[in-house]
């Protein structure tokens, strides 16, 4: 139940797709060896904590308790991509294709809590958080270009 007259269900997805989102760049990092990536998808991951952190805050405001679950398409995702590498020449690019792929569901959901009636400083923290987004969105879009 919603403690307040916004409709912050859109920032719980967003959540949901970042804590995926961590889980397969973590998974990623396993499978690869090139230090360069390794350290793209830290920074990924540590941005993506980042953002949980700020956006907590208001999922604990309306909700009273935290967002930990993660999004069950990030989860296909990522055992699709295990397949695939599995079977691909070419695991890294398939990694990176596929991460490519989640960082646009990041940028798809805040596109669409933006959408929404939010408080106005968690809709100030979404603007700043969806440049951050869009910068690892290009970084994933450009290592996928050089990886292919």
């Amino acid at each position: 139940m919603s403690n307040s007259n916004y409709e912050m269900g859109p920032i719980k997805e967003l959540v949901r797709v970042l804590n995926g989102g961590i889980e397969f760049y973590r998974s990623a990092m396993d499978k690869v060896s090139n230090p360069h990536l390794m350290h793209v998808f830290e920074n990924n991951i540590n941005e993506k904590a980042r953002t949980i952190a700020e956006l907590q805050t208001f999922v604990l405001i309306d909700e009273g308790k935290i967002e930990q679950d993660s999004a069950f398409s990030v989860e296909l995702r990522e055992a699709y991509t295990k397949v695939l590498a599995v079977i691909s020449a070419d695991a890294e690019h398939t990694y990176v294709s596929q991460l490519e792929e989640i960082e646009d569901k990041v940028l798809e959901k805040i596109e669409a809590a933006l959408m929404k009636k939010l408080p106005a400083e968690c809709q100030s923290t979404l603007l700043q958080i969806q440049v951050r987004m869009q910068h690892c969105h290009n970084h994933m879009k450009q290592l996928k270009l050089v990886t292919a």
